[in-house]
C-alpha cells in the first residue's frame, strides 16, 4: 500500500484486503471462498474499520459469516487484543469474527436465542420462563466497535437489548435515568447485565419514522419543542458533548476522501457554517444531542416516546431542532407520496422552530448535521451510494444559501 495510507482506508477498500480475510479465516478453522464489503467507519488520518460479508467453508459445512477489520495509524489498541493482529507488511491490523466484536463484549451472548433466553430468564424479563425456540431474535443496528441495538420477541412480548462499550455503560444508564426520574417518556430498563447489556421495554405508539408518512401530522411543532424544554436542569449539569456542527470539517474530509469530486462544494460549506456559527457560544440549555425522527414515538397527535438518551447534556436548543430538520430533510428511498408528505412537514415544522431559535443558526446548524449524514450511504455501501451522498451535500447547500 501507498505509505499515506496510514489510516488504513485504502488497504480496507480494496481488493487487498483479500489476503487478511482469507488467513484470518484460515487461522479460525475455515476457508475464505468468497467476500464482499459490507460496511466502513474511517476516521481520516487516524484509524479505519470495516466489515466485510463472506461465504466461508467450515469443516461442518459453508456458512455466511460477517467478518471485521480495523487498522490504525498509530498501531492496536489494548482492546485489538481481543481480535487476532494480522500483518498485511505494511501494518498490524485487528481482525474478528462477528459477533466476536472486540468493543462489544455482551454481543456474543445477545447476538444467540441460546444465551439470550437465558439472559431473560435470569432476568425475569418475560411473564414466563422461555426457551431459544420461543424467542425471535432481530438485529435492527450494528455499528462495529460502537454499538449495536437487537430486538427480542417473544410472542406479542418485544424488548431491546443494547450492546454498549464498557467504558461508556455506566455513563449511558445514569443519563438514562436522568430523564426517566423526571417523567420524560423514556423505556423502562427491565434489566442490566456485567458484560454491558442494557435491557429496554418497548415504547408504546409508533415510530415517528414511520409517521411522517401518514396523511394526519403525526405530532405538532410545539410538542417536539415542549419535549425538549421539558428536560430537567440535571442535563446541563452533564459533561458537554461537541454538536454535530464542531465536527463538520472531520465529516467533509471523510466524504472528500471518497468523492473527490465534491472537496470544492465541502470546503465552501465548512468555510460558511464555521464562519457562521463561530461567534456563538456552546449554549446551557439541555439537550439530547441527536434529536429526530428515529428517537420519538407517537400516539394519536402525541408524543410518548423517546429513545437513544446516551448524547445528553447543554447546548444550544437549535442543536436539537436543526437534527431533526436535517435527518428530515435526507431521508432516502421515499415514493413520491412519502416524499410530498415529509417535505410538507418541514414545512410547517420549520417555521415554529424559528420562532424558538435563530432561523439562521437552525439552518447552518441542520446543514453541518446533513454533512455528518452524507457519510452513510458510503459507509453502508449502499448501491447507489454516490449519487445519494451528492443529493445529500445539494441538501447542506441548499440550507446554507437561505441565510447567506
Amino acid at each position: 500500500m501507498q505509505p499515506d495510507d496510514a489510516d488504513g482506508s485504502a488497504l480496507l477498500t480494496s481488493t487487498d484486503v483479500g489476503g487478511l480475510l482469507s488467513a484470518a479465516t484460515q487461522h479460525a478453522g475455515g476457508r475464505l471462498l468468497s467476500w464482499s464489503l459490507d460496511h466502513i467507519d474511517a476516521n481520516p488520518s487516524q484509524s479505519t474499520t470495516a466489515t466485510y460479508s463472506a461465504l466461508v467453508e467450515w469443516p461442518y459445512g459453508r456458512r455466511e459469516e460477517l467478518l471485521g477489520v480495523s487498522a490504525r495509524a498509530s498501531g492496536p489498541v489494548d482492546t485489538d487484543s481481543i481480535a487476532e493482529i494480522f500483518a498485511d507488511g505494511q501494518r498490524e491490523v485487528a481482525v474478528w469474527i462477528y459477533p466476536n466484536d472486540p468493543d462489544l463484549r455482551g454481543l456474543a451472548r445477545a447476538a444467540y436465542a441460546e444465551s439470550m433466553a437465558e439472559i431473560c430468564n435470569e432476568h425475569r424479563i418475560f411473564t414466563s420462563k422461555v426457551t431459544p425456540d420461543q424467542l425471535q431474535l432481530q438485529m435492527i443496528g450494528y455499528r462495529p466497535r460502537r454499538r449495536a441495538v437487537v430486538k427480542v420477541s417473544y410472542g406479542s412480548e418485544v424488548i431491546y437489548v443494547k450492546v454498549l462499550r464498557a467504558r461508556l455503560f455506566d455513563d449511558v444508564v445514569s443519563r438514562h435515568l436522568v430523564l426517566a426520574n423526571a417523567g420524560l417518556p423514556v423505556a423502562p430498563i427491565l434489566g442490566t447485565t456485567e458484560d454491558d447489556l442494557l435491557i429496554l421495554a418497548e415504547l408504546p405508539g409508533r415510530p415517528l419514522a414511520k409517521a411522517v408518512f401518514d396523511p394526519v401530522e403525526p405530532c405538532s411543532a410545539k410538542a417536539l419543542i415542549d419535549l425538549l424544554d421539558m428536560m430537567p436542569p440535571r442535563v446541563s449539569e452533564l459533561p458537554r458533548r461537541p454538536p454535530w456542527s464542531d465536527a463538520v470539517a472531520h465529516y467533509a474530509r471523510m466524504i472528500a476522501q471518497s468523492m473527490p469530486a465534491l472537496e470544492t462544494r465541502l470546503d465552501w460549506l465548512v468555510e460558511q457554517i464555521d464562519g457562521g456559527l463561530y461567534s456563538l457560544p456552546p449554549g446551557d440549555e439541555a439537550t439530547h444531542g441527536d434529536f429526530h425522527e428515529g428517537q420519538l414515538h407517537v400516539s394519536s397527535g402525541r408524543i410518548c416516546g423517546l429513545l437513544d438518551t446516551d448524547t445528553l447534556g447543554p447546548g444550544r436548543r437549535a442543536d436539537d431542532l436543526a437534527c431533526l430538520v436535517a435527518h428530515l430533510s435526507t431521508i432516502q428511498r421515499m415514493n413520491s407520496a412519502q416524499e410530498t408528505r415529509a417535505h410538507a412537514l418541514i414545512r410547517r415544522w420549520v417555521p415554529v422552530f424559528d420562532e424558538r431559535v435563530d432561523p439562521v443558526e437552525l439552518r447552518l446548524r441542520a446543514a453541518a448535521v446533513i454533512i455528518s449524514l452524507a457519510t452513510g450511504p458510503f459507509r453502508s455501501q449502499e448501491p447507489d451510494w454516490e449519487r445519494e451522498t451528492a443529493i445529500m451535500v445539494g441538501s447542506a447547500e441548499a440550507l446554507v444559501r437561505q441565510v447567506i
